[in-house]
């Protein structure tokens, strides 16, 4: 393959994470159906210190599964830097989780916008733990509109697994949606799932792991309209 692409994961790598174990997998599988060779590149986030210098020569950015994170302020201005730079951005679980927090925090101006996992007792607590937890469970998800995530799966329910024990807060739903962030996926009771950043060129969160197919060798829909946003 002549076409390479390189992808940073923010996030701490831990091969004892199952989506840790997926993602590289489900990287190739998806580079093998576009032709494209995928480079995919650890950074761990307690490293993180300048996303201008350190993210500049990568084509895409993924914030992955297993928070807390080692740098929690590092991680959301390496979300915010694939936000403002337009790269290609997918975040899986604790990632869709961070970009919600980065999002509130410095799109809709909620500075003491927080995350129950790591700051249980902040006053403003955008990410709370969910009313069922999602630890190793798997659901029904119905894909809303006609964006990112309902092209690359083709139809309009799927079944997506979890390691998943926090989501967004229902009590800022319609603040965080009215904008150009928007809902691309509820759970069969209407709790939001995923979201796409409209005006970007691929800006998705999700609360499953689709990388997880990838352990079944299949190649996962997302995974591939992620790498090809990067070509």
């Amino acid at each position: 393959m002549d076409k390479r692409c390189r992808v940073a994961l923010i996030g701490d790598y831990n091969p004892a994470v199952v989506a840790h174990q997926a993602i590289p997998e489900a990287l190739r599988l998806a580079g093998e159906d576009l032709g494209l060779e995928v480079d995919a590149e650890w950074l761990h986030t307690s490293l993180l210190r300048d996303p201008e210098k350190q993210l500049q020569d990568f084509e895409g950015i993924w914030c992955v599964p297993a928070s807390p994170y080692a740098n929690t302020e590092g991680v959301l201005n390496a979300i915010r830097y694939a936000r403002e730079k337009q790269v290609a951005f997918l975040g899986t679980c604790g990632g869709f989780q961070h970009a919600i927090l980065e999002y509130a925090r410095n799109v809709l101006g909620i500075k003491a916008a927080d995350h129950a996992e790591s700051h249980p007792q902040a006053e403003t607590l955008v990410i709370t733990p969910l009313a069922c937890s999602l630890v190793e469970k798997s659901e029904e998800i119905v894909l809303e509109g006609a964006g990112i995530l309902r092209t690359a799966y083709g139809q309009p329910k799927i079944t997506e697994g979890y390691h998943c024990s926090y989501g967004i807060n229902p009590a800022f739903e319609q603040q965080l949606f009215s904008g150009p962030l928007k809902v691309s996926a509820r759970g069969v009771g209407g709790e939001v799932r995923a979201f796409e950043l409209e005006g970007h060129p691929f800006y998705v969160g999700t609360l499953f792991q689709s990388e997880r197919r990838a352990l079944r060798g299949e190649a996962p829909p997302l995974v591939i309209a992620f790498v090809d946003a990067m070509n």
